[in-house]
């Protein structure tokens, strides 16, 4: 029996640890090789979610089916909308005058809205109410670019405003594209481009909920046909354009219906019929030119029918025509008797006696909003069949309109 040496014995010990570690590490790589393999052997159909783990220590391996992002038919049209549109929407933020400690004027910053590019010479149409008391307005566009804006005119009935900024030479604006409000029905998709909240180009989606309804303004003015929406609208989406799906403005996001102050899912557009009809007339003559019937016009109410004996309380009451006026030569008769309306500084003479306005071209007339409604969309020199009451009977009479002052 052979026998070995303290340190012959130790490396024999260390041979053997190194080969049993090499054979290991041989062994392992052959595995793992194995497994590339079996993963490599995949069908490329199999599901996206299959994973092959051979070993815990091995990474679990996730196949996609395919690597192309796809999207839903509704959601390519909200891009493709999207896409077209947003570079015509523009921010608009005010400076208004305030009062400081010392009673001067200082300037403040105002409020914000948004507008559309609708015209590559630099008009942008908005919401009136957006710049309100503005004695500078600043337009912001979609590649970061601001300028100073001039109104170029404004609608208060309507609430509208056409401004205009001088864009670079060789400046490539996007406008936005007009559509039409005819024929738009109640479930159809609907979508807003705005800056709510300072949120620059901000898409929200919706339905029309309901057409055809009448507002009544800040100004006391009544906006008909407004598009009732659900679409997401808040404060800074004034101005903005509400669209169809092929990318066209159908109507202008001008107002909510909210207890908060936010989005309740009640917002009301201006239709962009009316708004194309305002629009050419702002920029040709820097206002909107309407009818309107020359004489003296006083809005009915319950002293004014019980003092003077009528039979109506609603309506408008033709307090005095002017000789030679179109409503003379149209037979339409002012009152007689004068009276003192009011008190204090904002009393007046009125006249009592003669006939009563109840409808124009058959639109009811309850008021003098009802009245201006009436005639919005009426310009000078048009006619209109004017209905009144004189004494207990009823007439119609056809009368030639002067321009409103």
């Amino acid at each position: 029996m052979r026998l070995y040496s303290r340190y012959q014995l130790v490396g024999y010990i260390l041979i053997a640890v190194a080969v049993t570690m090499i054979g290991s590490f041989v062994l392992g790589s052959r595995v793992t090789e194995r497994e590339e393999t079996i993963i490599a052997e995949i069908s490329p159909h199999a599901d996206p979610e299959a994973t092959v783990s051979l070993r815990e220590n091995v990474p679990a391996v996730t196949l996609a089916a395919d690597d192309a992002v796809s999207y839903t038919q509704d959601e390519r049209q909200n891009i493709t909308v999207y896409e077209k549109a947003n570079e015509a929407v523009v921010n608009i933020t005010t400076e208004v005058v305030g009062i400081n400690w010392f009673l001067e004027p200082v300037p403040q910053e105002g409020g914000s809205g948004s507008g559309s590019i609708i015209d590559t010479r630099g008009f942008v149409l908005t919401n009136s109410h957006v710049i309100s008391n503005a004695v500078k307005i600043y337009i912001s566009l979609s590649d970061g670019s601001q300028y100073e804006g001039e109104v170029v005119g404004v609608d208060q009935e309507n609430d509208i405003a056409v401004l205009k900024f001088t864009p670079p030479k060789n400046a490539m604006l996007t406008t936005i594209q007009f559509g039409s409000s005819e024929g738009l029905k109640v479930g159809q998709k609907v979508l807003a481009i705005g800056n709510p909240f300072g949120l620059e180009r901000t898409l929200t989606t919706g339905i029309v909920s309901a057409l055809g309804r009448p507002i009544k303004t800040s100004s006391n003015s009544v906006i008909r046909d407004m598009i009732q929406t659900d679409t997401a609208i808040n404060p800074g989406n004034s101005g903005g354009p509400l669209l169809d799906t092929a990318g066209r403005m159908i109507g202008i996001n001008t107002m909510i219906y909210s207890t908060s102050g936010s989005s309740a899912g009640v917002g009301f557009a201006i239709p962009v019929n009316t708004a194309k009809r305002v629009v050419s007339e702002i920029i040709q003559f820097g206002k909107v030119r309407r009818g309107t019937i020359d004489a003296d016009l006083v809005q009915l109410n319950s002293a004014i029918a019980n003092y003077a004996d009528l039979s109506v309380h609603r309506g408008l009451l033709v307090s005095r025509v002017g000789p030679g006026s179109n409503a003379e030569k149209a037979g339409l008769k002012g009152g007689a008797t004068a009276v003192r309306y009011g008190a204090g500084r904002s009393s007046s003479i009125i006249y009592l006696g003669g006939d009563v306005i109840t409808a124009i071209d058959g639109k009811p007339v309850e008021s003098l909003a009802d009245y201006y409604s009436a005639l919005e969309a009426k310009k000078p020199d048009d006619k209109v069949r004017v209905t009144v009451l004189r004494g207990k009977n009823q007439l119609d009479l056809t009368l030639q309109l002067v321009e409103r002052k």
